[in-house]
């Protein structure tokens, strides 16, 4: 039984590519037809968002949308006001930049405010990068841990990724990273440097896309492999087998 208020429009969560990739290939028809009936949109970028619903329906009206920036510059106290269209019965879209809402993303906190006011929260389907990842690491997919970002101190981070790497022992548990693009090699380089030679790395790179690379191998064979992964969106998970 639904404790959402009837009379309020959904919250539907909206994926995006991960990159340059054909809608058709990552989507399923039925976002199509949800996105077509929204114009009230959540989004981190306006340009961003604006393209990809172009992309996703040439024919909709661009003038017709209204949307409400979600970012590192909006305050706190406005984000209620960005679900007033949900209060007033219509549905609203949350767009991430990439992925799926919510993930590593600030759109959670929107659905947060969403469950606290009963608007009905409605997940669709599309790709979300630390999943796919996760799905072919060949690592523990019953029991892993997303960290985003490690430190960017090099001896806070050797620490953090000596610590993690204990814990995946103990717990027989993947540990999954995220890296600003531009520093990937050097986080590839910081965890063959600071990890036992026989723990696994997996790096994903570009998934979904034509360029999409995915490698599973240990530290110590990671420093014989030569792979460009600068400034290119990559995920990284490492696993100490038990």
């Amino acid at each position: 039984m639904s404790s959402s208020n009837p009379h309020y429009g959904k919250l539907y969560l909206i994926p995006v590519q991960l990159g340059d990739s054909n809608p058709d290939k990552v989507f399923p028809p039925f976002n199509k037809r949800i996105i077509d009936t929204i114009d009230d949109f959540i989004v981190e970028n306006e340009k961003s968002a604006r393209r990809f619903i172009k992309q996703i329906l040439p024919e909709k009206s661009q003038q017709s949308l209204k949307l409400s920036g979600l970012n590192k510059f909006t305050e706190p106290e406005e984000l209620p006001g960005f679900l007033d269209a949900a209060k007033d019965g219509k549905n609203i879209g949350l767009l991430s930049e990439a992925g799926c809402p919510g993930v590593a993303d600030p759109g959670a906190e929107i659905v947060k405010l969403a469950h606290r006011y009963n608007i009905q929260v409605v997940p669709l389907i599309g790709p979300s990068s630390i999943l796919l990842a996760m799905m072919s690491s060949g690592m523990n997919g019953q029991s892993f841990t997303f960290h985003g970002y490690l430190p960017i101190d090099k001896k806070e981070r050797k620490h953090e990724i000596k610590q993690l790497e204990r814990i995946s022992s103990e717990k027989n548990q993947a540990q999954i990273f995220i890296e600003t693009p531009y520093r990937n090699m050097k986080f590839l380089e910081d965890l063959t440097q600071n990890l036992q030679p026989t723990t696994r790395i997996c790096v994903a790179c570009d998934l979904t896309l034509e360029t999409e690379f995915i490698k599973t191998a240990t530290a110590s064979e990671w420093k014989n492999i030569k792979a460009d992964l600068h400034k290119r969106p990559a995920i990284f998970i490492i696993q100490k087998d038990v």
